[in-house]
């Protein structure tokens, strides 16, 4: 065996080491350090190197989407007794939703991370602190469009029924864009204020007193108005969408390397809070745009535009129209206009150079691929899949008429048939919660923040329980047709109890956990099966499982840090 074989077969077992840290940068150091001669490498050698590197990534979103898929499915098929329609586009869609995450978020590790890191550790020591704050609010903005569970909210808009919710169906059609815009908004302000909690140390619980006692009392505003509370399910949901993949590795990324460049990064909670504060914020800004949208249209006015001959709301939502090639293009805008602002914060504003430009290069061209894909499979494979399970769950206990005018009756008796209903959701929030990476990392991080006190395993069950249960909760409110603030206002009231008894690295575990089950699978699929749900049960909406989905997993760790802390393990 000569020098070279040598060199490679070290190489090999250099990657398959450590997968998911190595770059084309260590890669380069390593072979300048052991080689003064260039490897010649064959495209078999390539395949080999490469083969093991890209299936971990592949495999990881395997092992999150097809449990979930292959589940609903099953209950599909066996329970239910309904075959899967248009199962080959639903197979493909899903397929291409796994390439997609893959590339994706490949590329936000190669490309938009280190972007966030060098801007967050240069940033205060060249400007000043007001324009470092300005930076982050405009890069809370930019995350949020980048999104990929923001995509759902587009296919929620074709779900629905203008007569029914007028204000909803105008807020996810016509004020889309506006939509997503103040969602980002919320985000923003969240960075800037998570930012300024690391640089000073303060303390959680008054920022979440301060922004969930205006939401709640506007919530309570909203719910005597009979055409403005349909929204309440959307705005609370819409908090659950925005702490996905890209805001909290970017942000955080941003705020901690400022705290750290200002010395005051070091402390064990650091990194809590901004994900809270990112889901409470949109909430409130997307009930102020339904308030503003209140005042411009009547109910009346809204159905009017959208089914008369001067159809209005269709012709200007960029989003009414779904294609391949439309998806494609909401991917490259989704992620395209933050990497221009992040370019121009370095040249402009830091006047440095990029680093490391080929690979960064590199990581966004493969995130902008990836969003491409992804967004093509969300509206062919996770959202059909989704909606058409959430809308046959229903004929376990009530007649069901299908959109071909076929009636089916009841298959159990209704009390056995509303527990098949609960268990499904139930079971479907708790695999799902567990199957989120994001869980497995927290909980470490939470075993070591307490000694050892609250167990991994303790957080992920406490989350993923909490998680099911809100779900099942979400789905009792579209089969009663309960108001959602009904609901809302005293599981938040609950929370914020537990809070004020609670001590701080509690109340930063507990509210940071609701950020961790909103991954851009199990957004997406719960959103679409509640809103098939509930349009199959006749409801006004089907918003509300995900904002339920995220107040459970808060009550049942804060009351497990209660538990505890009064000493027992």
């Amino acid at each position: 065996m000569d020098k070279n074989q040598l060199r490679y077969g070290e190489f090999v077992r250099e990657i398959q080491a450590d997968h998911l840290k190595i770059s084309y940068n260590d890669i380069t150091k390593s072979s300048a350090k052991k080689a003064t001669s260039k490897i010649k490498l064959r495209f078999l050698d390539v395949y080999r190197l490469v083969t093991p590197y890209v299936s971990v990534r592949f495999l990881e979103q395997v092992s999150s989407l097809v449990p979930l898929a292959i589940y609903l499915v099953i209950f599909q098929i066996f329970i239910l007794r309904q075959e899967l329609n248009g199962a080959y586009s639903i197979g493909v869609g899903l397929f291409a939703v796994i390439l997609g995450l893959m590339f994706f978020m490949e590329g936000i590790k190669q490309g938009l991370m280190p972007f966030g890191e060098l801007i967050g550790n240069t940033l205060p020591k060249k400007v000043h602190l007001g324009v470092v704050l300005c930076v982050t609010f405009v890069l809370g903005i930019g995350v949020t469009f980048a999104e990929p569970a923001i995509g759902a909210l587009k296919a929620a808009g074709a779900l629905v029924n203008v007569k029914t919710a007028p204000y909803l169906y105008i807020l996810l059609n016509d004020y889309a864009s506006a939509l997503v815009l103040l969602v980002g908004v919320g985000v923003g302000l969240a960075a800037v204020l998570g930012t300024l909690r690391f640089i000073y140390s303060w303390s959680l619980k008054p920022f979440i007193y301060a922004s969930i006692v205006p939401t709640m009392l506007l919530t309570s505003y909203l719910m005597f108005d009979e055409d403005l509370s349909v929204i309440l399910g959307l705005a609370y949901d819409s908090g659950a969408v925005t702490t996905g993949p890209v805001t909290v590795p970017l942000v955080l990324a941003l705020g901690i390397g400022i705290a750290s460049a200002a010395g005051k990064g070091n402390s064990s909670l650091s990194g809590f809070g901004i994900v809270t504060l990112a889901s409470i914020f949109p909430i409130f800004t997307v009930m102020m745009l339904g308030v503003y949208v209140s005042f411009i249209y009547t109910p009346q006015e809204i159905m009017e535009l959208s089914l008369g001959s001067q159809n209005i709301i269709l012709a200007s939502s960029p989003w009414y129209e779904s294609s391949p090639y439309n998806e494609m293009i909401l991917g490259v805008r989704a992620i395209f206009p933050l990497v221009l602002f992040l370019f121009f914060v370095l040249k402009v504003i830091l006047k440095e150079q990029l680093p490391n430009a080929g690979t960064i290069a590199y990581g966004i061209f493969l995130a902008i691929t990836g969003m491409m894909i992804f967004n093509i499979g969300l509206t062919y494979g996770l959202a059909a899949l989704g909606e058409q399970s959430g809308s046959l769950v229903a004929v376990a206990f009530s007649v069901l008429e299908l959109s071909d005018g076929t009636v089916l009756e009841p298959l159990f008796p209704y009390f056995i048939g509303l527990f098949v209903a609960l268990i499904f959701a139930w079971i479907l929030g708790f695999g799902a919660t567990l199957a989120e990476p994001a869980l497995n990392a927290l909980g470490l991080t939470v075993e070591h923040l307490t000694q050892g006190s609250f167990k991994k395993r303790t957080l992920m069950i406490a989350v993923s329980l909490g998680v099911g249960s809100g779900i099942s909760v979400g789905v009792l409110k579209i089969i009663f047709d309960i108001p959602i603030a009904y609901l809302l206002l005293p599981f938040y009231g609950i929370a914020l109890i537990l809070t004020y008894f609670s001590s701080e690295k509690y109340v930063n575990i507990a509210w940071d956990s609701a950020g961790v089950t909103t991954g851009p699978i199990t957004v997406p699929l719960v959103l679409a099966m509640g809103l098939g749900f509930g349009n199959a049960m006749h409801v006004t909406d089907g918003f509300g499982i995900l904002s339920m989905a995220s107040i459970g997993p808060i009550i049942a760790v804060l009351s497990t840090g209660l538990y505890i802390s009064k000493g027992h393990k």
